[in-house]
C-alpha cells in the first residue's frame, strides 16, 4: 500500500535502528480499546491452555508431550512413537499450508494474537511494565533517569518478576519436554540429584529472560522466518491492519485538527497526525506507510486511532482491517483462485492426515532375520532364526502375546517362554526359529507372513524374509 507516498526512506530500515544502526529501544503507549479487550481474553484463554497442558493426563497419559530425548510424544493424551513420524511430517505439512491460507486471506493475524512470543511479551511483560515503570512518558524519562533510588528500586523490582515468570515459563517449557511426572520428581530431589534437567531448566529460564527483557520485538524481526513471508504471501487482496490512505490524505493530505474549519471543504485528510498510532505500536513503526516487515498485525493503532477519531468527531475506521483492492477500488473480499488452491491442499493433507490415523496400529512388530546366520536342516523342514520387535503403543496391557506363522505353513519355536506379556506403552523383544517344509518354500528366499495375536485376537501382522536351500531348474 505504498502509491500515495513517494518518499520511500522508510523501508531502507527497521523501526528498532536509528540513522546509525544502533538499537533504537520502543516505549509503546498502553493499548487500550475493543481490540485489545478481545486480544486479552484471547490471550489468557491460550496462556491457560499452554499452561494447564503437560499436566493434564488422560488415561494416565499425559495430554501434550514432547519427549525427544526419549523418543515418546503424547498428542491429545494418545501416545505416539518414532515409528509414527510419518504422521508428524504430514501434521508439519497441514500446519504450513493451513498458515499459508490463513496469511494469504488474513495477513499476520497470528503473529497478533496466537504467536507466545506477542501473547507473552504484550500481555504478561508489559504490563507488568506498565505497572511498575508507568505508561509510555514514564518509561521514557526513567530510561533516561541517573540510577538514583527510585531507578535502582523499579529495576530491581521489575527484573525479579521477570525473572520469576521466566523461570515458571521454563519449568512448563520442560514438562513438555521431559514430562510432568519427571518435573515434579526433580521439585523432590532437588537440583542435586537432577543436575542435567536443573541445567537444562536454568538454560530455558535465561534464554526467556534474554528475550523478554532485552532482545523482544527484535524475535519478530530477526529470529522469526515467518514475517518475511509477507513478500510472497500477501497481495492487494490479502486482509491486514490497514491505513485508509484514500481517506486519510484525500487532495491536501494529513494536517492537525482545527475544530475552527470544515475539513471536508478543505480537501484536507481525516488523518489529523497526532502520530499516536505510531507512540502506540510495540513495533514502533508507521503504519501509515503501508504493509511493513516489522507489522504483527496486533490491532494497537486501530483502537488508538479510532478512540483519537471519536475524540474529534470524525468517523472511525481510518485504521481497519481491509484489503488494498478494498480501500482503492472499494471491492469487496473476493477469494481468489490462490486461496482456493491453499485450501484444496490443506483438505487433501487432512484427508491422508485422519486416514492414516485410522489405519495405524495399536501394536507394530518388527521380524528380521538375525545377520550372519544361514539356515539348518531339520529333517524335512529348513530352520530360521530371527529376532522380533513389538511395540506397544496403546495404555493396556497385554498379557498372552504370541507369534503364528500365517503363511506358508510352519512353526515358532520363541527362545525363552513361548508367551510375552506387552506392558503398556512398553517395548519386548527376543528371539524366536520358524521352521517350514522345504517343499513349501520358493527357491532361495520366501516371503513369510506372521500374525501377533493376543489371546484369540489378532493384534498385527508383518512379513520377513526366510532363506532357504538356492533351487537349480
Amino acid at each position: 500500500m505504498s502509491e500515495p507516498y513517494d518518499d520511500e526512506s522508510f523501508r531502507d530500515t527497521i523501526g528498532t535502528l536509528d540513522k546509525d544502526g544502533n538499537r533504537k529501544y520502543i516505549f509503546p503507549k498502553k493499548p487500550h480499546g475493543r481490540f485489545y479487550k478481545y486480544r486479552q481474553y484471547v490471550s489468557y484463554l491460550l496462556l491457560t491452555i499452554l499452561v494447564v497442558q503437560p499436566f493434564i493426563k488422560v488415561n494416565g497419559n499425559q495430554f501434550m508431550m514432547f519427549n525427544i530425548l526419549e523418543r515418546r510424544f503424547n498428542i491429545f493424551g494418545f501416545p505416539f512413537w518414532p515409528q509414527d513420524f510419518y504422521l508428524f511430517v504430514i501434521a508439519m505439512l497441514i500446519g504450513v499450508a493451513f498458515l499459508l491460507l490463513f496469511t494469504v486471506v488474513f495477513g499476520r493475524i497470528f503473529c497478533g494474537w496466537i504467536c507466545p512470543q506477542t501473547i507473552f511479551l504484550e500481555l504478561v511483560f508489559r504490563r507488568i511494565e506498565y505497572w511498575i515503570d508507568g505508561d509510555r512518558g514514564s518509561q521514557m524519562r526513567l530510561n533516561k533517569q541517573k540510577w538514583d533510588a527510585e531507578k535502582i528500586r523499579k529495576r530491581v523490582t521489575k527484573w525479579f518478576i521477570f525473572f520469576v515468570i521466566s523461570f515458571l515459563i521454563a519449568n512448563v517449557f520442560l514438562a513438555y519436554l521431559v514430562g510432568s511426572d519427571k518435573l515434579f520428581q526433580m521439585m523432590e530431589e532437588g537440583p542435586l540429584a537432577q543436575s542435567s534437567n536443573f541445567i537444562s531448566l536454568l538454560i530455558f529460564t535465561g534464554v526467556f529472560y534474554f528475550v523478554f527483557v532485552w532482545f523482544r520485538e527484535q524475535v519478530c524481526i530477526i529470529a522469526c522466518p515467518y514475517g518475511r513471508l509477507q513478500g510472497v504471501l500477501l497481495d492487494n487482496k490479502s486482509i491486514n491492519v490497514a491505513y485508509d490512505f484514500v481517506r486519510g490524505e484525500k487532495e491536501e493530505g494529513r494536517a492537525k485538527f482545527n475544530k475552527k474549519e470544515d475539513r471536508a471543504s478543505t480537501g484536507k485528510g481525516d488523518c489529523i497526525d497526532c502520530n499516536q498510532c505510531v507512540n502506540v505500536c510495540p513495533m514502533g513503526i508507521d503504519i501509515r506507510n503501508g504493509t511493513q516487515l516489522e507489522c504483527t498485525n496486533c490491532t494497537a493503532c486501530i483502537d488508538e486511532c479510532d478512540t483519537i477519531m471519536e475524540s474529534v468527531n470524525l468517523p472511525k475506521g481510518l485504521i481497519r482491517y481491509a484489503s488494498e483492492d478494498e480501500i482503492v477500488k472499494k471491492a469487496p473480499f473476493v477469494f481468489t483462485a490462490r486461496m482456493k488452491g491453499y485450501t484444496a491442499l490443506l483438505v487433501i493433507l487432512i484427508g491422508i492426515f485422519v486416514g492414516l490415523l485410522f489405519l495405524r496400529n495399536d501394536v507394530q512388530a518388527t521380524i528380521l532375520r538375525l545377520p550372519g546366520q544361514l539356515f539348518e536342516h531339520k529333517g524335512e523342514n529348513i530352520s530360521n532364526v530371527f529376532t522380533y520387535k513389538v511395540i506397544n503403543k496403546t495404555t493396556k496391557d497385554y498379557t498372552d502375546v504370541h507369534f503364528e506363522i500365517l503363511e506358508p505353513k510352519g512353526t515358532i519355536k520363541n527362545v525363552g517362554k513361548s508367551d510375552l506379556t506387552l506392558k503398556r506403552e512398553g517395548v519386548s523383544q527376543g528371539t524366536f526359529f520358524i521352521e517350514i517344509n522345504q517343499a513349501l518354500l520358493d527357491g532361495n528366499k520366501t516371503k513369510v507372513k506372521i500374525g501377533v495375536y493376543n489371546g484369540d485376537v489378532l493384534l498385527e501382522t508383518t512379513t520377513t524374509n526366510f532363506l532357504g536351500p538356492r533351487t537349480f531348474n
